[in-house]
């Protein structure tokens, strides 16, 4: 028995589309990743960027539960002292509704150049529509 390796002709690459009106933002994050990072397929390797190209549309209409609206936080650092900035997320969704997205998905792959290859597979978008109709994406079903 040897251990299967997939190859680059071996993998390919699909486009999904992901409408995230009234979705949950850990609960669809988390089956996102799973799809960018390839593991819903039977070929997948940890050290093989297999995964597929998720489109998610209605971006700002996404929802989290519980009082995390006005609790959860973003932090960025400008390298500077006293350069510490924090977003509340209703404004975060309100200012760039696809960062809060990127944002949990990203944490959800690999901190590694893998994962940085994976995230750029994530298009997301504001309103419902995208400019990706060329690559004829399938719609995912998220269950």
């Amino acid at each position: 028995m040897k251990t299967f390796t997939p190859k680059p002709s071996d993998i390919d690459q699909k486009w999904y589309v992901v409408d995230a009106r009234n979705e949950v933002l850990g609960r669809l994050s988390s089956k996102v990743a799973h799809v960018l990072r390839g593991k819903h397929k039977p070929i997948f390797a940890p050290h093989v960027d297999a995964g597929d190209y998720v489109i998610i549309i209605n971006a700002e209409k996404i929802r989290v539960t519980g009082r995390k609206a006005q609790q959860k936080r973003y932090t960025r650092y400008s390298g500077y002292p006293g350069g510490l900035k924090t977003t509340v997320y209703e404004d975060m969704l309100k200012k760039h509704p696809e960062r809060v997205l990127e944002h949990a998905i990203k944490g959800m792959l690999p901190k590694n150049r893998l994962g940085r290859q994976m995230i750029k597979k994530l298009k997301v978008y504001s309103g419902d529509l995208h400019p990706h109709s060329a690559q004829s994406p399938e719609k995912l079903e998220l269950n």
